[in-house]
């Protein structure tokens, strides 16, 4: 795929590490202003592509050409900086002229102590430090490698629009599927070694690819039955052939190759039966757990995370926990798996529950042990109930490890490839109530799609903790909100019915202060007679409760403004649907990914200007 007006162009690209080709003969081109979202399973090759075109690895075979000049930015998916840095520091490290800047931005992601050690931060902490850190460099282009990877809620959100409406050209791998959909306007997948392109957001490349793998199976099974006849004829012609016959024989050999091709989607149901679970789940009865705020000063003010929290779980529940960094979600989970200690208050849990408890921190392997060898090591069979049962390799092949790949050593698998094998040592276990800590973190979008399955047969109960959103629509029943200083409420919904119901209270709110200031107008409008005759009189001013007078100038400009906002959301709308039509030609996509941010920053402008305005009235 070549690209008009390139900012990156890369032809017939061939990587392999070991004996495993990752990809062949791959091209593609992206040009200025696009937004392109890279899909591929765990251990395809997604990050060494990406390593590749940041420079940190050498292709064996093909070219990654740039624009002379161009300035290009990576975050990576892991970010490092030297321990004994502090976190300004570590933003000068790569952005040395701009202290200002990177300031605006660390407020902006909510970094606000700039002396605090590196050593001293979270994951999710590091993550916003390291976006700060190549937003500031204000490159022409940007490669993110999951990049929502330990933000919270929020802080995804925030990036999500930003991203959304900047002119910057995006290449980003990420599993989060609605921010793929909202910020991406041309997916690359990168598949069986291949390079496939689609022309539109995340939901029209689903449609297409669907398409795609259709139309190979169809040719996949013409094939087949022609290589059935050519066959015979191979079977009953003598060894001295002619050169018609030898062409002939020559022809069945490439047609063999492609009869035998598999083009599947790797989606399973798989129904695993659960271990019995009573009536009586957990009851959390009145519990209080704080922190000192300052770890390294225990007299320091108290970080409450629960104050005398009340809940009975009922069976089969499924919740998810929502909320900003450490407003007390994973503590949460340590307190009900007896792992912390609360202050106060108890947990109570039923004598059938049998927990299976999913974290980033709980991964661990002999990285010298064989795939297959780890999960037997856990269970041989995995009961499917009914009398059924999976042996260990047969339920791995579920998770999509081939045969082969079982046999590998844990230390050749991708970062991915060791979550999802976690994963299944997990769900082998045959628990009754599973606890999931951050499960999509490093999974690749084909594994979330079988374990969001798994997760709505499954027969037990469920918590998710979790920061995707697509996840938490597809899984949970209700909410448990953290707000922090121990403030924790139940939402009867998923998270996008709980984000609804929140702009729908900030809308009433807004609506309701403005009914006020509408009220406190109208009973001072005897008063004001005078200041609303100037108004009608051409360039006198009217008067407003503060005092502030809008000019005959700007009253024009406020009606102007009404009419442009208008135009400008008519036109973005019309962009958006052209975007994700996928029947743009190359240039005119080009064009619209360009005008699309420029035209947001025009409208965000324009609001704000008449915001302004409108206050004075």
């Amino acid at each position: 795929m070549a690209a008009v007006n390139p900012y990156l162009q890369v032809d017939h690209l061939t990587f392999a590490v070991g004996d495993k080709t990752l990809f062949h003969d791959i091209s593609f081109g992206i040009a200025e202003g696009q937004h392109v979202g890279l899909i591929a399973k765990n251990g395809t090759g997604k990050s060494t592509l990406l390593n590749l075109l940041a420079g940190k690895e050498q292709p064996q075979d093909g070219s990654i050409i740039y624009r002379r000049d161009l300035k290009v930015a990576y975050l990576e998916q892991n970010p490092s900086y030297p321990t004994d840095m502090t976190v300004m520091e570590a933003c000068l490290w790569q952005c040395r002229e701009e202290p200002r800047r990177i300031q605006e931005y660390l407020t902006k992601l909510r970094i606000t102590d700039h002396d605090q050690p590196i050593s001293h931060l979270s994951g999710g902490q590091l993550k916003r430090v390291a976006l700060a850190n190549v937003l500031c460099m204000e490159p022409d282009m940007l490669i993110l490698d999951e990049p929502t990877n330990h933000l919270d809620l929020q802080m995804i959100e925030w990036l999500e629009n930003y991203l959304s409406r900047s002119s910057l050209t995006l290449l980003m791998v990420t599993h989060d599927r609605y921010f793929l959909d909202r910020v991406c306007s041309l997916i690359l997948e990168l598949d069986n070694q291949s390079l496939y392109t689609y022309r539109g957001n995340y939901a029209y490349y689903l449609e297409k690819r669907q398409e795609r793998i259709d139309v190979q199976n169809a040719e996949v099974a013409r094939a087949n039955n022609i290589y059935r006849t050519e066959l015979e004829w191979m079977r009953r012609m003598p060894q001295a052939r002619g050169h018609k016959a030898r062409y002939r024989e020559e022809a069945f050999y490439d047609l063999e190759r492609k009869a035998k091709q598999r083009i599947t989607e790797d989606t399973v149901s798989l129904q695993v039966n659960s271990t019995y679970i009573g009536s009586k789940i957990f009851e959390a009865q009145y519990v209080s757990k704080s922190f000192p705020a300052n770890p390294d000063n225990p007299a320091s003010m108290e970080k409450v995370i629960l104050r005398d929290f009340y809940y009975n779980f009922s069976r089969y529940e499924k919740m998810g926990i929502v909320g900003a960094n450490g407003t007390g979600k994973s503590t949460f989970i340590k307190l009900l798996l007896g792992l912390e200690k609360p202050d106060s208050g108890r947990f109570v849990i039923g004598e059938t529950v049998r927990f299976g408890y999913y974290s980033q921190e709980g991964m661990s392997f002999d990285y010298d042990m064989r795939v297959i060898d780890a999960v037997r090591r856990v269970a041989e069979y995995v009961d499917l109930g009914g009398g059924r049962h999976l042996t260990a390799m047969q339920f791995l092949q579920h998770f999509l490890f081939s045969p082969l790949q079982q046999q590998n050593y844990i230390r050749k698998l991708s970062g991915g490839e060791r979550r999802r094998l976690h994963l299944c040592t997990v769900l082998m276990q045959n628990p009754n109530f599973l606890i999931l800590d951050e499960p999509t973190n490093d999974l690749d979008i084909v594994t979330l799609n079988i374990l969001e399955d798994y997760l709505r047969q499954f027969r037990g109960c469920v918590i998710v903790v979790s920061h995707d959103r697509y996840f938490m629509d597809k899984v949970v029943d209700h909410l448990l909100v953290f707000s922090g200083d121990g403030n924790v409420k139940d939402f009867p919904g998923n998270y996008t019915q709980f984000r609804e119901w929140e702009k729908n209270q900030l809308q009433s709110s807004v609506t309701e202060k403005e009914q006020n200031l509408s009220r406190k107008k109208n009973n001072s409008s005897g008063q004001d007679t005078v200041s609303s005759q100037q108004g009608k009189t051409g360039g006198r001013a009217v008067k407003s409760e503060s005092g502030r007078r809008l000019t005959f100038k700007e009253r024009r400009e406020l009606e102007s403004l009404e009419a442009d906002i208008a135009a400008l959301e008519a036109e973005k709308q019309a962009l958006e649907t052209a975007l994700c039509s996928g029947t743009l030609s190359v240039t005119e996509l080009t064009e619209k990914s360009k005008r699309l941010p420029l035209l947001q920053e025009e409208l965000d402008e324009k609001e704000m200007r008449w915001l302004e305005l409108s206050e004075y009235a």
